[in-house]
């Protein structure tokens, strides 16, 4: 698969490299690609990947994964040109500083204003409810941690699913596109409990079943 990585900061550094490392061709976009941080990404994340513009991540790619910081969200997305066709896995939150909340809540999301900026896309919310750590590592001792997905494109949120099994995810589907009104406060939860009740980054969640 290709996929270009909007956002090669923690999230979209640690997903696009363990997806390069899986045989998947990885652009990381970026305003400097000849940079030393790009550099060292590429390097680490290895022979599958190479740094580009946003331009060229957009073009090379059939699946894009959005993952940059919230204020600067609206911009970049309708920088990117037309995304017609193009699956976008967002794992943005719209957090306000501070951790104050989220910016949007129970009558529209995130994801959901995403959609509308990038017109045409197949918009598919997931990798938002966890830190990149456990993105890296989701095995929690024989258990994986769940990651939840929401979309209205059956096709898109497959691939999704995919990408997320792969990454060794017990992968969840949590209904359409609105279901992002839910995900989004849920990782609140997640940053909340690692960043301000002390549990510490090395914690996940897990769907049980019975």
């Amino acid at each position: 698969m290709k996929i270009g990585i909007i956002g090669s900061g923690n999230v979209g550094g640690a997903l696009g490299s363990r997806w390069a490392m899986g045989g998947h061709k990885i652009v990381f976009a970026s305003r400097n690609p000849e940079s030393a941080e790009m550099k060292a990404l590429v390097e680490r994340a290895g022979p599958n990947a190479r740094a580009g513009s946003a331009e060229e991540a957009v073009a090379a790619s059939e699946v894009l994964l959005l993952a940059t910081p919230w204020p600067a969200t609206q911009a970049v997305v309708q920088g990117l040109g037309p995304l017609s066709g193009k699956i976008l896995i967002d794992a943005t939150n719209p957090i306000l500083p501070r951790l104050a909340g989220l910016e949007f809540a129970n009558t529209t999301s995130g994801a959901e204003q995403v959609a509308e900026w990038a017109t045409g896309a197949r918009v598919v919310k997931a990798f938002n409810t966890v830190g990149f750590n456990v993105m890296e590592a989701p095995d929690f001792g024989g258990t994986a941690a769940t990651m939840f997905y929401c979309g209205d494109d059956g096709g898109a949120k497959e691939v999704a699913k995919q990408l997320a099994t792969e990454l060794g995810f017990s992968a969840e589907d949590a209904g359409p596109l609105t279901r992002a009104r839910i995900l989004e406060p849920f990782a609140m939860l997640w940053i909340t409990l690692a960043m301000v009740q002390g549990y510490g980054r090395e914690i996940g969640f897990s769907l049980l079943r019975r």
